[in-house]
């Protein structure tokens, strides 16, 4: 019963359509029979009476009268032309091209049109298919039909479909083609014949084997290109259907041993037949599904394959490269229109035909990664790797819309020599297998090889320059048409070679001495130097940044840089460094680039990160043990003092930020070199990584106070805010180094190490004392020239070392030279600590006064409370007999005096100062 209503769906559309085509045909001819009669009645002078409504609308000259179907001119031929293949009428036409002020607003599509117009249509289609399938699972069922009868009843019910389309399609209104454009009825008429043809061809291939695998293909190949051509007149979505037809027929027929010649051939031409199709028709989602599908042919078979070839699936890409810049988009997407976002990144982001150029880069991206990570152990792999990279690359230089061919030429070449260099061997995207094709009997997938041979050096190097002569033409067309896509190629053209070759260098040069990878970056460098030149020329002083500008002469710097590292070593490279990024400094007597005194900056960075590697510059070897003059003292003083000389060199330079930037490198490398150097002459002449004593930390902090008071003085003489904020960054970031080190974590009561033989003169001294009295006199320094929290803060900073002093020396009086806390505490020792507690405050109180600083009296007062409260906790505790009465009664003195001094000078200064 159910298997009937397919038949009676079938039926009921073909009566539906034959009576809607016979009422068109009819309207239709009468249409044209009375237009043929008003132009007779025209030539004989005749005027046809007019309606009375249209009399009434004359006699009122405000009113216009709508035209009917008596005063619409006749259809021309081109409204012909355009209702058969599938365009909207001329009349349409002109109203597209009318500007969008003057367009109607278009009538939103009513649900009765939903439902008649397009989803009767649509569910027609489907009715029509699954009528075929169930008609012919009947048959079987039944056994009334012969296999071969049935197949050939099929091919003819595909071939009736394929007529009635066309037939439909001739007959069709010009109006129901424009309004209903996706829905029309001899595309889906036509696309079931497709289906049905396509089904019975591979049914009798694969199920009974009436064909062989070659006709099969022929006739699957066949019908294929035959709904290519045939989507011309039906639309897109034919296209999609022989598309996808064309890249599944390779998959069904299958043959005892691979061919991939004519399989890539094949799909080639379907490739090249889809993408002029949508030339013709400007489609983009039929070509973008074209990229997808070529790509994962090309994957699938250089992954899955058991015998692979390099050059039909190179053959391929090229044509896919060639394809999209000569064909689709080409020319065609250069003289779009812009866009109207004001955005122009947003609009280099979204080319015309960006769908088909994003599919594109990515059809070209995988493949030459796969190609990768056949090298070795494919012949002529990398030869395809470098090809296809290059392609995409010549593609992105060539066309305005192809900025992501641009990208993904950067990502396929980084990514590439990464593999190379990095994971040769591996293999990348091994889940397509999941999605491959049966592969032929006795065939096995192709494992990547261990990197059994020398990797393609000479190769990387020559795409490396390739590359960037590539990179330098699209900056200087695109520069014509859209700055951005200059911008962007200004900076891949550099980045991507200096990346390429510097991998190469790094991983199979020689960085002792390799003479071809310091050449090659020689000449790189020298030949960006020039191309910031070429570009530059022309151009007026003081304009906006120039990118191009920028990018060249930042990348011919990298070049000359990484040509130093091959053919140099050691303490020559960090000095030749130096020496480069000071030469770009007094070039701008030449050209006022603004990139030139940043590529010092950039110098300094490059010495920096070689002083992170190798401490010793030189290695711990090679490194003289002589104090102060030794390789440190270069490695470390010249680069320091080439950074002060281009800073004061750029005294008169209008860029105020990047002269900041080499003072403050100035002055951090002149500390580190003084620090490098204290470190070096303290551990015998020997840079290891072990924690520094407490005599070499006190160094570094009175160095750091040192540079503290010198960048104050420089900012008086010639203020800069490197030296006013940079003083008090040095300043603050010293005194948390006291905090944590000093006091705690080199604190000789924590760790135990030994004083030195000699009171007074020992660690201590060096440790606490002279920082103690450098923070005064800093802070006395900084008085009025800096905030007076930063000015309170060093003077704590030195109450508290000299605290520390007091107090380590009175248990170094009674313990010796070990004051380790594994001792324990003496009475006597514990009354002594309250009475030079009290006399430190005492002192400070009096030099709080001397002074007029209220913060050092404060912190005299602090340092008594403590006294206080040790004497009121500890001593009455601790103590016995006549020490605990002296300790009090010493106390009450010392607090009476105390007070009697604080009434005195209160009341000769009424408001102190801090």
């Amino acid at each position: 019963m159910f298997e009937i209503l397919p038949l009676v769906a079938v039926a009921l559309a073909l009566y539906t359509l034959h009576a809607s085509r016979e009422n068109a045909r009819r309207l239709g001819e009468e249409i044209v029979r009375l237009r043929r009669e008003m132009e007779a009645l025209k030539v004989a002078g005749v005027v046809p009476p007019e309606p009375a409504v249209a009399v009434a609308a004359e006699e009122e000259p405000a009113a216009k009268a709508e035209p009917g179907p008596w005063t619409r001119p006749a259809a021309s031929e081109e409204d012909i032309g355009r209702a058969i293949f599938g365009g909207a009428p001329a009349e349409a036409a002109a109203a597209e091209e009318e500007p969008a002020e003057t367009a109607p607003v278009a009538a939103r599509e009513s649900f009765e049109s939903r439902i008649g117009a397009r989803w009767a249509v649509w569910v027609g289609g489907i009715a029509l298919a699954l009528g075929g399938i169930f008609m012919v699972k009947y048959s079987i069922e039944a056994g009334l039909l012969s296999p071969a009868v049935r197949l050939s009843l099929a091919a003819l019910f595909g071939l009736v479909l394929l007529a009635a389309g066309e037939a439909v399609r001739r007959r069709a209104q010009p109006v129901i083609a424009n309004a209903f454009r996706n829905a029309m009825i001899p595309g889906v008429l036509t696309a079931a014949g497709v289906i049905t043809l396509f089904a019975v061809t591979y049914v009798a291939y694969a199920v009974y084997g009436y064909v062989g695998p070659l006709a099969a293909f022929a006739l699957l190949a066949a019908v294929s290109f035959a709904t290519l051509g045939l989507s011309l007149l039906h639309g897109q979505a034919l296209a999609g259907l022989g598309l996808l037809a064309s890249m599944a027929t390779p998959g069904l027929v299958a043959t005892g041993e691979p061919r991939p010649w004519p399989l890539f051939g094949f799909l080639a031409v379907a490739w090249l037949a889809t993408l002029a199709a949508s030339r013709l028709r400007r489609w983009q989602v039929v070509p973008a599904l074209a990229n997808a599908g070529l790509a994962l042919w090309a994957v699938l078979y250089l992954t899955q394959a058991g015998t692979v070839e390099t050059p039909p699936v190179l053959l391929a890409l090229l044509v896919l490269a060639a394809g999209l810049g000569l064909l689709w988009p080409g020319a065609a997407g250069e003289g779009e229109e812009e866009r109207a976002t004001t955005d122009a990144w947003e609009r280099l982001l979204s080319p015309p035909a960006a769908a088909v150029s994003l599919t594109g880069a990515l059809a070209l991206l995988f493949p030459a990664l796969v190609f990768a990570t056949q090298v070795p152990g494919l012949a002529l792999a990398d030869y395809a790797f470098a090809l296809v990279v290059l392609s995409l690359a010549a593609l992105g230089a060539a066309r305005g819309w192809a900025v992501y061919p641009a990208m993904f030429s950067a990502v396929a070449l980084v990514l590439g020599t990464a593999i190379l260099a990095v994971m040769p061997g591996v293999t990348l995207l091994d889940g397509f297998g999941l999605v491959a094709p049966p592969l032929p009997e006795g065939a096995t997938p192709v494992s990547p090889l261990p990197l059994a041979a020398a990797a393609p050096v000479n190769l990387l190097l020559l795409t490396a320059a390739a590359y960037a002569a590539l990179g330098i033409a699209g900056a200087w067309l695109r520069g014509r048409t859209s700055r951005e896509f200059a911008a962007l190629w200004s900076v891949l053209a550099p980045a991507v070679p200096f990346a390429v070759t510097a991998a190469s260098l790094f991983v199979f040069g020689n960085l002792a001495f390799d003479l071809k990878h310091g050449l090659v970056a020689l000449v790189f460098g020298l030949a960006f130097l020039a191309a910031a030149e070429l570009f530059s020329s022309g151009r007026a002083e003081g304009e906006a940044v120039f990118v191009p500008q920028w990018t060249f002469a930042a990348g011919g710097f990298a070049f000359l840089v990484l040509s130093l590292h091959a053919l140099t070593e050691g303490l020559a490279t960090t000095l030749g460094v130096a020496v480069l990024g000071a030469l770009a400094v007094f070039a701008t007597r030449l050209r006022h680039w603004p990139v030139l005194p940043w590529l010092m900056a950039g110098a300094a960075a490059v010495v920096a990160g070689r002083i992170a590697v190798e401490p010793t510059i030189v290695g711990a070897a090679n490194l003289a043990k002589t104090p102060v003059f030794n390789q440190l003292l270069a490695g470390y003083g010249i680069p320091a003092a080439l950074l002060a000389l281009s800073a004061f060199e750029l005294r008169r330079w209008p860029g105020e930020r990047v002269r900041n930037l080499l003072q403050a490198l100035a002055s951090l490398f002149v500390l580190l070199t003084a620090a490098i150097l204290v470190r070096h002459a303290m551990n015998g002449g020997v840079l290891d990584s072990a924690v520094p004593t407490l005599g070499e930390q006190a160094i570094y902090t009175l160095l750091v106070i040192g540079a503290s008071a010198v960048m104050m003085t420089l900012d008086l003489k010639s203020p800069s805010p490197v030296f006013r904020y940079g003083s008090m960054t040095v300043g603050v970031l010293s005194v948390l180094s006291v905090a944590s080190a000093h006091l705690a974590g080199l604190n000789p009561y924590f760790t135990g190490e030994l004083l030195g033989r000699w009171p007074v003169f020992d660690l201590l001294l060096i440790g606490y004392l002279l920082p103690g009295v450098a923070y005064a006199g800093l802070a006395r320094y900084a008085r009025g020239r800096r905030p007076m929290p930063y000015v309170t803060m060093l003077a704590l900073a030195g109450v508290v070392l000299a605290f520390a002093w007091v107090t380590l020396t009175v248990r170094r009086y009674w313990h010796g030279e070990s004051i380790a806390d594994w001792k324990g505490f003496l009475q006597a020792e514990t009354y002594t600590y309250s009475v030079v507690w009290l006399l430190l405050g005492v002192l400070l109180l009096a030099l709080g006064s001397r002074f007029d600083s209220k913060s050092i009296r404060l912190a005299s007062a602090g340092l008594v409370l403590v006294a206080v409260v040790k004497v009121f906790l500890i001593d009455m505790s601790n103590l016995e007999g006549f020490l605990r009465a002296l300790s009090f009664i010493g106390l009450g003195a010392v607090l009476i005096g105390i007070g009697l001094f604080y009434q005195r000078i209160l009341s000769g200064k009424s408001v102190p100062q801090g």
